[in-house]
Formats: C-alpha cells, sequence, structure tokens
C-alpha cells in the first residue's frame, strides 16, 4: 500500500513538474486599454525555420562579453506596446518586455556609430547606435506577459520600433557595436531598404 502510495505522488509531482513549466505566465490581451493582438497572430517568417535553442549552452555575446540567459534577465527590465509591421502586409501590437540594448551595450568598453544583431540561423541586421539610444530599444523576452515561445526567437528578440519586420532580429546570439555604418544584414544585402522606417 505504502509503495503504490508513492509511486502515485511521484507520479503526481513530475506531472505538476511539467506543467508548471509549461504555464510561464498567462498571455494578455489587453493592457492599459489598448487591445493587444495574440502572440499566435504572426505568420513563420525566417530563413531556415523555427529555432530551438537549449539555454544551458546558450550565450549573448555583446562584443565579446559572454552573458547566461540568467545574466540578461537579471538587468533592470522595461515593458512597452510596440506594434511590428511585416513588409508582406500584416501587423500585430503587442506588449514586450525585456532590457534595454543600451544597458548591455553599457556593459563594454566600446564606441560605434552602428549596432549589429546575428541570430542563431545565421540571420543579420543593423540599426544606428543613435536610434537604439534614443528610443530605449528592447531586447526582448516576454510578449503578452508570456515568455517568447520558439516560433517567436526564444531566448531573445530584438524590438525595432518604427522599423520595418526584417529589422527584428529573432534568436538572437550576438550584438556587437561597430564602426561600420554601411553594414547589410541578410535582407538588406538582398535589396531591401537598410533604414526600413516605416512609411518611408
Amino acid at each position: 500500500m505504502r509503495l503504490s502510495y508513492l509511486l502515485l505522488l511521484v507520479i503526481i509531482l513530475g506531472c505538476t513538474s511539467r506543467v508548471t513549466s509549461q504555464l510561464d505566465g498567462v498571455e494578455i490581451r489587453d493592457y492599459m486599454g489598448e487591445d493587444l493582438s495574440s502572440v499566435n497572430d504572426f505568420r513563420e517568417n525566417s530563413i531556415r525555420g523555427v529555432q530551438y535553442v537549449d539555454i544551458s549552452d546558450y550565450a549573448l555575446n555583446v562584443n565579446g562579453l559572454l552573458l547566461s540567459y540568467d545574466n540578461v534577465l537579471s538587468l533592470d527590465r522595461y515593458s512597452k506596446v510596440v506594434t511590428l509591421y511585416c513588409v508582406e502586409g500584416w501587423s500585430v501590437k503587442l506588449l514586450w518586455e525585456g532590457v534595454l540594448v543600451k544597458d548591455l551595450l553599457n556593459m563594454i568598453n566600446g564606441s560605434g556609430n552602428t549596432v549589429i544583431f546575428r541570430a542563431l540561423d545565421g540571420y543579420s541586421s543593423s540599426l544606428p547606435y543613435d536610434y537604439i539610444i534614443s528610443n530605449n530599444i528592447l531586447l526582448a523576452f516576454k510578449m503578452n506577459n508570456v515568455t517568447l515561445p520558439p516560433e517567436r526567437g526564444y531566448p531573445f528578440q530584438l524590438v525595432a520600433e518604427d522599423r520595418l519586420g526584417y529589422k527584428w532580429v529573432k534568436w538572437v546570439t550576438s550584438i556587437e557595436l561597430s564602426n561600420n555604418s554601411g553594414f547589410l544584414g541578410y535582407w538588406e544585402s538582398r535589396g531591401y531598404e537598410n533604414e526600413a522606417v516605416i512609411g518611408k
């Protein structure tokens, strides 16, 4: 009888543990009076399909400084509602939570006029340093109060507000402060506008 009870307890705890790990926050669809899109209202846009990151092996490289996922999450957190506009014509408005890219850059000794972002799948893009600083650009780890799912760029997605969707790098692995203002990312090197300003 006691053995059966213990086996049942192990099964229950195991199930509870798995469920808890999947329920990382409840998605919100309204924030301060603003209606939000769903985290599922995206189309799959990536150059090599969804990337699945083993967080135990992950490190964010900021000009040679390696930061674990927990290192990044220990920084001050910020939230803002930002709309992503895709060149295909669709858009989503979400509440993004993350850290400021400028706080990450302040951790290194360096200077430059351009910030280059690289992703696990080989994707890349860049943005002007002054734009990053003046707009308090986020490196997000949550959207609508839930941790980014792999499809949305877990562990980190760049929130490049007022820029078209191809600037919103997912699965970010590297942030480089550079003086190469002419750097062209994946789509930019294939003819897309480097500025990618919405409405321009």
